[in-house]
């Protein structure tokens, strides 16, 4: 292990901080991955920073992440100023609750994504992809297509129906626009020392008003709009929520309240992450084409031009690992919650006292030249069967620990069905002359400038007759 050096106490190193740290905030505020990058480069496996009253531990090392988040999670909780932010928008849902609360809340919700619960919503993202796909089907062999737009469109399709069964949205851009404005302002007020309340009349503070109502009452309409059995045979997220219960008190459901949170962040989490991650990947394989051939070649293989199911979805690796390669360039998120610690905890060779802050950048771990050479360049490759194993730690896109994203199992079917539905009947091409967009830090990372790609149809397959 390439450790900076073998104190067995105290912090780890870390830039001076004249002023208290006023420096080191101003430059996380203006490019708070920047920030963390050069940080790592200097400092490649933990890093001190002090700003004000706090002390903020860095762990790069996948080793020393495990440590912390696994075997120490019990010594953590998130930090106050986040889960306050992120209440604003996602109530008390699991999320941002902490303790008993917490636990109660995950031990309900975990029975309803278990990969044998989520393959059960396949058809419903392929019909949501299929219709979406659909439209573009009617434009001419070649047309220029946001990719953020479509990506939008459809996983915010996918996400309805996955909760409520309805998939009809007249207009997806007010619910997009309010997701971007709650997840800006939510990335803006860390850096503050408190927020003003929703009810203060000052223009930023009345947009997220208005986002959270336009997000609150869409989510409070279906809720009773749908009946708790529906002709689907109540397999939806929603249906789940409402007959979940606690195994350890059996007779105890979500009230009210909880029952509106938990839906509002699994379709805040489950549409925006997901059309993010997509939106990078699309980018990603209309720039490199040999990428896409064979993915292309699998396709084509295996689908035989059937609809792909959760079964044949394994079957195409190269679909899967460019995935995951995209996620590891550009994870939706960028940075995890940071913790705060109740207890003192260990960092490989350090030792971080009681009550001060642990942070975790996966977009910083996740592009480190020990684990993933070239790590700047999109090679799926690495994440193929039979390829050279990743640490653990290094690749975690969805967190790790009993923290982990609860949805990651939905996340990656989605992904994995738009993106084959998406090949199957499209070639992706890459403006000439135009440039790679930066990235843009709210709660998820997104592409600054839009990703618009050329789209041609490819050939319809037909499959094979039987018989």
């Amino acid at each position: 292990m390439n450790t900076q050096t073998q104190a067995s106490h105290a912090l780890p190193p870390g830039p001076s901080a004249p002023l208290w740290g006023l420096n080191l905030l101003r430059t996380m505020k203006a490019d708070y991955l920047g920030f963390v990058a050069d940080l790592q480069r200097q400092l490649p496996d933990a890093a001190h920073v002090q700003v004000l009253n706090e002390h903020i531990t860095h762990v790069f090392h996948p080793e020393w992440v495990r440590e912390v988040l696994v075997d120490q999670a019990d010594a953590l909780i998130r930090w106050e100023r986040a889960t306050d932010v992120f209440s604003v928008s996602m109530g008390q849902s699991v999320l941002v609750t902490e303790g008993a609360l917490w636990q109660r809340q995950r031990r309900m919700l975990q029975p309803g994504f278990t990969p044998k619960r989520v393959a059960g919503y396949a058809a419903l993202m392929a019909s949501a992809t299929s219709d979406a796909l659909n439209t573009l089907a009617f434009s001419p062999s070649e047309l220029s297509v946001d990719m953020d737009t479509l990506m939008t469109d459809m996983t915010l399709d996918v996400i309805l129906r996955a909760l409520f069964g309805a998939h009809h949205v007249t207009d997806a851009r007010p619910i997009s626009e309010a997701i971007q404005t709650l997840s800006h302002s939510g990335i803006a007020e860390l850096f503050k020392p408190f927020s003003w309340p929703l009810w203060m009349p000052l223009p930023s503070v009345r947009k997220v008003r208005h986002a959270k109502r336009t997000l609150d009452q869409l989510i409070q309409q279906h809720i009773q709009a749908q009946p708790p059995a529906t002709e689907h045979g109540g397999e939806e997220l929603l249906t789940m929520l409402r007959q979940a219960r606690d195994p350890e008190n059996p007779d105890q459901g979500l009230s009210a309240q909880e029952l509106h949170d938990q839906t509002m962040v699994m379709f805040q989490a489950g549409h925006e992450t997901t059309a993010t991650a997509m939106t990078w990947w699309s980018g990603l394989i209309a720039r490199h084409p040999e990428v896409a051939d064979r993915i292309h070649a699998e396709i084509d293989a295996v689908l035989q031009g059937e609809t792909p199911t959760p079964a044949t979805l394994q079957q195409l690796p190269w679909l899967q690992a460019s995935l995951k390669e995209a996620m590891r360039l550009y994870p939706p998120a960028a940075v995890l919650m940071t913790r705060r610690t109740t207890q003192e905890v260990t960092v490989g060779p350090w030792t971080v006292p009681q009550g001060h802050l642990i942070a975790f950048t996966p977009y910083v771990i996740q592009r480190d030249a020990r684990w993933f050479e070239s790590p700047d360049e999109f090679k799926p490759e690495r994440f193929l069967p039979g390829a050279p194993d990743i640490p653990r730690g290094a690749w975690m896109p969805f967190g790790t620990g009993p923290r982990v994203c609860i949805g990651q199992h939905f996340a990656m079917l989605e992904m994995a069905l738009i993106g084959a539905m998406l090949m199957q009947r499209f070639r992706l091409e890459w403006p000439e002359g135009e440039p790679w967009p930066e990235g843009d830090l709210a709660v998820t990372l997104r592409p600054a400038q839009a990703i618009r790609l050329k789209l041609h149809q490819r050939a319809a397959i037909t499959p094979p007759q039987i018989g």
